[in-house]
């Protein structure tokens, strides 16, 4: 018997397209490729390189992408602090390489993107892990300034949060030529 979809999932597909949309073209790119290469959906480094520097930069993030499935295996189902720290350590070693690719522009396009690789389930632990990453020394003191102010108060500070997996994952577009007859 096939799935059916609800209404409700259909209105949130929209809002999350339309999130998506919102991002800026480099950010909107980047997750594509990033979902590409943490999800294995396609090869990467045939669809998304441009030249030898983004080559590289995809040869590295698929390195440090390989510690997503253990990441997936580990989130936390409470806040026992003996689970926080074989978890949130890669987490937070991960989004440090994302936000170093200078991307990834505010806590809400970091928070789209990892709810898709890693699940529903590491919602909770973003916030933390964001505010980690972007605190750290290797990214420019501007940057990290950018970075923790576009994490709202509401996000930071969530009572709750949803289980409700993302249903809308960007995929890379073909363009279409299109010609106008004469």
């Amino acid at each position: 018997m096939g799935t059916r979809m609800r209404p409700a999932d259909g209105a949130m597909t929209l809002a999350e397209m339309k999130e998506f949309a919102s991002f800026p073209s480099s950010t909107q790119r980047y997750i594509r490729r990033s979902l590409d290469i943490g999800l294995a959906r396609d090869d990467a480094l045939a669809r998304w390189s441009r030249d030898v520097v983004e080559a590289a930069s995809i040869k590295a993030q698929t390195r440090v992408y390989a510690r997503l499935d253990y990441i997936r295996g580990l989130v936390p189902d409470d806040s026992g602090l003996d689970a926080i720290e074989p978890f949130l350590a890669p987490l937070v070693t991960v989004s440090a390489f994302d936000l170093g690719q200078d991307r990834l522009v505010s806590f809400g396009a970091y928070r789209f993107l990892y709810e898709r690789l890693i699940g529903a389930n590491v919602r909770p632990w973003l916030p933390g892990a964001f505010c980690a990453a972007a605190a750290l020394p290797h990214l420019h003191p501007e940057k990290r300034r950018k970075l923790l102010q576009s994490i709202s108060e509401a996000a930071a500070t969530a009572p709750g949060w949803s289980s409700r997996e993302p249903c809308f994952y960007p995929e890379w577009v073909e363009k279409v030529d299109v010609t106008l007859p004469n």
